[in-house]
C-alpha cells in the first residue's frame, strides 16, 4: 500500500492483494521505521460504524475508516477509486483510495506484478 501525503490531501493505492486483504481480514497496514522508538504507522480499516470515510491521526499512527458496506462494494466491482472531503478546522481535507495500476512504462527497481492490470495496457499510450 502506497501513502501519498501532500498538503491537504492523503492518498492510498492498494495492490490486488491489498484489496483482498481489506474485503477479507478487514485491514491493511504498512510501518515505516524511522529509527529506534520512531515508527510511521498507515492502516486502512473496513468499519461497520462510519457513515462516511474518515481519517485520523495519532500517536504516530494515521488511520484511514471505510464504511463497511462501501468497503465491501469497491473490493468487489471494477470501480478504482473511493474518495471523501472530510471537514478539519482548516478547512478539508481529501482522502482518496484508489486500486494501484501497472505503469504503461515499467520500471526496472519497482515489483508491480501484484498491481491491477492498467487499463490502457497495450493501446500504445505511454506514462
Amino acid at each position: 500500500m502506497k501513502l501519498r501525503i501532500k498538503g491537504a490531501s492523503l492518498r492510498l493505492r492498494l495492490t490486488q492483494k491489498e484489496v483482498r486483504a481489506l474485503s477479507e481480514e478487514g485491514q491493511v497496514e504498512e510501518q515505516v521505521p524511522f529509527a529506534p522508538g520512531a515508527l510511521l504507522i498507515y492502516r486502512l480499516r473496513r468499519d461497520g460504524a462510519t457513515p462516511q470515510i474518515r481519517a485520523s491521526f495519532s500517536d504516530g499512527i494515521v488511520e484511514i475508516l471505510v464504511p463497511e458496506k462501501m468497503a465491501d462494494a469497491w473490493c468487489a466491482s471494477d470501480q478504482v477509486t473511493l474518495a471523501h472531503s472530510q471537514p478539519v478546522p482548516q478547512g478539508a481535507l481529501q482522502i482518496t483510495l484508489e486500486k494501484d495500476f501497472a505503469c504503461l512504462a515499467p520500471r526496472a527497481d519497482e515489483d508491480e506484478s501484484d498491481n491491477f492490470p492498467h487499463p490502457q495496457a497495450g493501446s500504445g499510450v505511454r506514462c
